[in-house]
């Protein structure tokens, strides 16, 4: 059973398809990584799952039920553009306005899980509006898991952070998914920090979804390459393409590297440039991380093996 699924979606404004015909696969339990460009749709497809759009056509199922089902409905939490609190009340204030809208039961029990997820125990009576850009997503987070849901959709919620702001979000979301069994759908800009956690992709251009892919296919398909550094880029150029004519070699000014793709022969490598009178001040062997592959691949250059 897949947490999210949909086929056909689409949805216009004005005339013009945010969302055109997209088919989206999220597995129950993982962490989906949702990428694109801005205006390539995402935002558009989070709103349309969570009921916040009505679709021109296309199917959305949820836990193999539609998604319209009341039943459904109620496993689904949300945090996008904006967390929607009062600024002069406190976070406590805020959840506890939220848990009576959203009529449960045991409140105080649920808003202290939720602030003992996003690690806000201790900041319970601070106001809103002296919390920090990081607090405040955590706020959102915390707001949108009240209820225990099934599914967490969050639109951006690392964007703007610092480095140790992005290290906590990255610590709750995957706690959310090991200790609560909670699905996450996460769009984000951030590729870096995205491929920290990540277990499934979907890249969307222009409404239509690209590829999808698993974390561990898409370390399949990244291709490794050898970097090599000397002050004669030029010449470790022609020289590798001479040791290597059938792969791919690109000299990345903006490194002040050579690249050589599919090889791993460092000790060759360092040895032939030698013997050619080229002294090599650094080499090392790396493999394409999920910000390049998704640019090769929007590049139309292709990113895989």
């Amino acid at each position: 059973m897949n947490a999210i699924e949909i086929r056909g979606l689409k949805k216009s404004f004005r005339g013009l398809y945010a969302v055109d015909g997209l088919n989206m696969t999220v597995p129950v339990g993982a962490i989906y990584g949702f990428i694109g460009e801005n205006g390539s749709g995402k935002s558009t497809t989070e709103k349309l799952v969570c009921g916040h759009l009505v679709p021109d056509s296309g199917r959305i199922r949820l836990f193999d039920r539609p998604y319209t089902d009341a039943g459904v409905r109620v496993r689904v939490g949300a945090l996008i553009e904006n967390t929607g609190c009062f600024p002069n009340s406190s976070i406590y204030q805020n959840l506890m306005m939220q848990a009576i809208n959203l009529n449960l039961a045991d409140r105080a029990g649920e808003i202290e899980r939720v602030l003992r997820i996003v690690r806000m125990e201790d900041e319970a009576n601070l106001k809103f509006k002296k919390c920090s850009l990081g607090m405040k997503q955590r706020i959102g987070i915390a707001m949108a898991l009240l209820g225990d849901p099934a599914l967490l959709i969050l639109d951006e919620p690392i964007n703007g952070l610092d480095t140790d702001g992005m290290r906590i979000m990255r610590e709750i979301l995957v706690d959310i998914t090991k200790n609560y069994g909670c699905t996450v759908l996460i769009s984000s800009h951030i590729l870096g920090e995205l491929e920290k956690i990540a277990t499934h992709y979907g890249i969307i251009r222009q409404g239509k979804m690209v590829q999808e892919l698993s974390a561990k296919e898409m370390e399949g398909r990244c291709r490794t390459f050898t970097t090599v550094k000397a002050r004669n880029m030029e010449a470790v150029w022609n020289e590798l393409r001479r040791m290597y004519p059938n792969v791919r070699t690109e000299v990345r000014a903006e490194e002040g590297a050579v690249r050589v793709y599919d090889v791993d022969d460092t000790e060759g490598i360092v040895g032939r440039l030698m013997q050619n009178g080229i002294a090599v001040t650094e080499i090392a062997k790396n493999r394409i991380g999920l910000e390049e592959y998704y640019i090769e691949l929007m590049s139309g250059k292709g990113a895989t093996a």
